[in-house]
Formats: C-alpha cells, sequence, structure tokens
C-alpha cells in the first residue's frame, strides 16, 4: 500500500501550508508512528491500544509493540544520525530474558563454584592448555543477554544494513513520481524504519535464545568475552528435568566444557578473531532478494509494519546462498567443527569418572542436534546456522591424533593459525599424524605430491638463473649431469 498511501496523502496536503514537501511527509509518518494519531488511531497520545490493535486484525505481544513504536519515534525524533540504533534490540531482549526469571540463590551459586573447581582440577589432567585468570560466572538470563548482546549485533549489522537500505530503494521505485520528491527527503527515516524494525527483530530472538542456553559457550560462536566461563542456572535446571541425571555430575560436565572453552580461546588469542572475521565474510554477503521486497514494498503501509516484520521473522527477504557464501560457511562450519571436537574430547576426558558420562554426552549430542526455537529464529533472521554438521568427524580427529602422539602435541595444533587441521585432515587423520610422528623425532615431514611439484618448479626456477641449463659444464669437458628435481 505504499503508493496508495503517499498517493492519498499527496492529494490531500494543503498546498497552502508553509511546510516544505519533506517536511509534510515527515509529519506524515510522525502522525502514524510518532504517537499523534487522530481518532480511531492505536497510536493515540496515551500510547498503543491493544484491543483496538485486535480489531484491526494484528495480533502482537503489546509490549514488544511498544518497544517497537518507541525506537521509532527515536528514528522519527532526528536525532541519532544515519546509523541503525540498537536500543530496540537490547530493550526486546532484556524485556523477554527478564520473564520469569530467578535471581541466583547462594546455593546455586556456591554448587556451581564447587563444580568449576573440580571440573578445573580435572581438566587440567586432560589438556596442555593453561587455565585462565578469569573466574568462571553464574548469570541470569538477563546478564547473558548484557554480556552477549555486542556479539549479536556485530553478527546481525551487515544484515540489517542490507535491509534498511533495500527498503528505502524499494519504496523510493514504489512511490509515484510526484512523491519522489518527498521519499528523497525522507529517506534517512525510512531508513531507520527498516533498521528498526530488524533491531526489534534480533531483541526478540536473542531474549528467546536468553531462556535456551545452558552455558556461555552452548551456542557455538564465542559470544562471552574471551576467557570467561559462564552457565546460567535456571536454564540448567530445566536442562535436568527428566533426564534421571543427578544435578552435581550434570554441572560437573558442563563446568568442564565451559572451562575447556575459556581456556581454548584465552590460549588461541587469534581465534576469537577469525571465527567473527568468517562470520563477516558470509554476513556481509548477504544480499536481499529485491523481487520480495518490490512485492512487499508494493503494500506496504508505515501505519502497519506487521507484513515487513514477518518477512523478517520468516527470512523470506534472505535469497539463497551464493557460491561466495557458501565458501565462506564451510570455512566458518569446519572451524566451529573442530573448536567444537576439540572441547568435546577434552571435556569427556576431563569427566571420566563421571559415573553417568555416556549419558550425559547422549543427552548432550541429541539437544545439539536438536538445536531450540530461537536458533531457528535467529538462522531465519541472519542466514546463519550454528551447529556445525562435521562435529563428530572433527571429535574423531582430535580423539586420535590424541591417541597416537598425546595430549601435547595434539594440543599445540592451536598455537597458530597455520598449524590448525584441513578439512582433509578430519576426512583422514593418517596424514596429520604422520607429519606430528615425523616432527617429533626430528625428521623431516613427509612430502605429498603438491609439495614434490613445488620443489621441482623452484629447482627449475633456480637452474634457470644461475645458467646450468647450458648443454656444458663450465670445463667444457662433455654435457652436464642430469638437472636436480
Amino acid at each position: 500500500m505504499a503508493r496508495n498511501a503517499l498517493t492519498a496523502y499527496g492529494k490531500a496536503a494543503d498546498v497552502t501550508d508553509d511546510n516544505t514537501p519533506d517536511d509534510d511527509f515527515q509529519e506524515m509518518l510522525r502522525r502514524m508512528l510518532g504517537g499523534a494519531g487522530g481518532a480511531g488511531s492505536p497510536f493515540g497520545p496515551d500510547g498503543i491500544d491493544p484491543e483496538q490493535l485486535k480489531r484491526m486484525g494484528i495480533e502482537m505481544d503489546p509490549a514488544a509493540l511498544q518497544q517497537m513504536m518507541g525506537a521509532f519515534q527515536s528514528a522519527f525524533s532526528g536525532s541519532g544520525g544515519d546509523g541503525i540504533s540498537w536500543d530496540a534490540a537490547r530493550v526486546g531482549a532484556l524485556h523477554i530474558a527478564n520473564q520469569e526469571s530467578r535471581s541466583v540463590t547462594q546455593g546455586q551459586r556456591t554448587d556451581l563454584d564447587q563444580a568449576f573447581h573440580l571440573a578445573g582440577l580435572w581438566l587440567s589432567e586432560a589438556t596442555t592448555i593453561a587455565p585462565t585468570s578469569e573466574a568462571p560466572k553464574v548469570l541470569t538470563r538477563g546478564e547473558w543477554v548484557e554480556q552477549t548482546l555486542p556479539v549479536w549485533q556485530e553478527m546481525a549489522e551487515p544484515v540489517a544494513e542490507s535491509i534498511a537500505d533495500a527498503l528505502t530503494e524499494a519504496l523510493r521505485t514504489q512511490a509515484p513520481e510526484e512523491m519522489q520528491q518527498m521519499v528523497q527527503g525522507a529517506s534517512r527515516m525510512l531508513r531507520q524504519v527498516g533498521g528498526s524494525l530488524f533491531a526489534s527483530q534480533l531483541g526478540q530472538v536473542v531474549g528467546k535464545l536468553s531462556r535456551e542456553v545452558v552455558s556461555g559457550g552452548d551456542v557455538g560462536v564465542p559470544v562471552m568475552p574471551a576467557g570467561v566461563a559462564a552457565i546460567l542456572p535456571q536454564n540448567f535446571a530445566d536442562l535436568g528435568e527428566g533426564l534421571e541425571i543427578p544435578d552435581d555430575q550434570l554441572a560437573l560436565y558442563f563446568a568442564a566444557r565451559e572451562l575447556a572453552h575459556a581456556r581454548l580461546f584465552t590460549h588461541a588469542r587469534w581465534l576469537r578473531l577469525q571465527v567473527m572475521s568468517q562470520v563477516g565474510d558470509y554476513a556481509r554477503g548477504i544480499h536481499v532478494d529485491t523481487d520480495a521486497l518490490d512485492d512487499l514494498a508494493a503494500r506496504f503501509d508505515p501505519s502497519e509494519p506487521e507484513e515487513l516484520q514477518q518477512a523478517l521473522q520468516s527470512g523470506a527477504l534472505l535469497p539463497q546462498q551464493t557460491e561466495a557464501q557458501k565458501h565462506a560457511l564451510e570455512r566458518l562450519e569446519h572451524m566451529l567443527a573442530l573448536i567444537e571436537g576439540w572441547v568435546d574430547v577434552v571435556s569427556a576426558e576431563a569427566t571420566s569418572r563421571i559415573p553417568t558420562l555416556d549419558r550425559i554426552g547422549e543427552a548432550t549430542r541429541r539437544r545439539r542436534a536438536a538445536g531450540g526455537p530461537a536458533e531457528d529464529a535467529l538462522a531465519a533472521l541472519v542466514g546463519l546456522q550454528l551447529r556445525p554438521r562435521r562435529l563428530r568427524e572433527a571429535a574423531a580427529m582430535w580423539r586420535a591424533v590424541g591417541d597416537a602422539v598425546g595430549i601435547e602435541a595434539r594440543d599445540g595444533l592451536w598455537d597458530y593459525p597455520d598449524l590448525i587441521p584441513e578439512p582433509s585432515d578430519i576426512d583422514d587423520p593418517s596424514v596429520l599424524i604422520a607429519r606430528l610422528e615425523a616432527a617429533a623425532r626430528g625428521d623431516e615431514a613427509p612430502r605429498d605430491e603438491l609439495d614434490d611439484a613445488l620443489a621441482q618448479l623452484l629447482a627449475e626456477a633456480e637452474g634457470s638463473s644461475d645458467g646450468s641449463d647450458s648443454d656444458s659444464d663450465s670445463d667444457g669437458e662433455g654435457p652436464a649431469g642430469p638437472r636436480p628435481v
């Protein structure tokens, strides 16, 4: 309805008004979304009337809608520059996280502190990577949101920018010729509408995630600050229901996993940057489906943003992955599989004393494979699945390497980025193991066909540069010997 709404407003504009067309258009949007609705409008001076929204056919959480409209009003206030305001994401996430949230009791804190202490001692027997200096944290859902939201924003920002820019362009192309000047003048405001909608949706997703995650490293990507291990007691208690596993044993296992994550990212300081840069490479490749957005823009009415909201929720605006995105996703999935596989192996070795370890491990694998509703929502919003597909294979590789060359050589592969196993090493660890065994003996590493071909090219280049490719040697005593390879 964008064309209809703009045309109707253009016909109704008072030609004697001293305001410019840009001012008129911005005033129209302020009236619809800025709390200055007229008779019959749900956006009155006293806020949003949920009952009136229902009569209009709009079913939405009133609190969430109020937060979204507040973000719009901030956009229309003229402040904030051209960037996207993420205040709506924070407010929306905390609103959901704090619903039915319970504070951490002293007993829970004491039990988890003891689990972290014992798991840390066991972990030092399973890995040579040193403990971190950061004390483990026991977090509420709201505290988890506050700690992790900057990372979610970093991942989502390229998509938000793309959607906001595309929305502005689509509305511009849908507007009639006589309204182009108005749309052009209000482009910053329209762009902020799209950005605010996206930020609001991200807040909803992160808030729901806070009700599902059990620990800081539970979502695959490093959302907690480097070196920080954390458990959410409320979600941890929900996880244990129905498993018939003693809470203290479950706490030891998850504490070991969290500490392994924290140790790894503290030891390999390059790792966090590499993972996040791979996430960025993927996200920057996302482009909005302009055909779908043009179709939506033809019907878009700024006073009824729920259709755009639904399109964001469903992922309908994100087209199929490009080849570049597929390659970026493959690199990211490989790295996440290496991280999670190593954590699985190390934490299992550290907690081998736990009687119910097999049941805990199986329950964890099923939970990881199933994911959760919030993860599905994040995949639709950003187009990114957080669960690596080759985790089992990566764990098997780490286990084989550790059995063959020991945990010190295994963990040493995290020292530098160029030592990290390749996808081919996950397929067949034998070449990697042979290389590590040769290095331990002080032998030259086994050469492969690529090494031999490269050596031959270098030798030929060196021979050409020093003139050794002549038919006779310097003494004139006959032909030169065979060219080295």
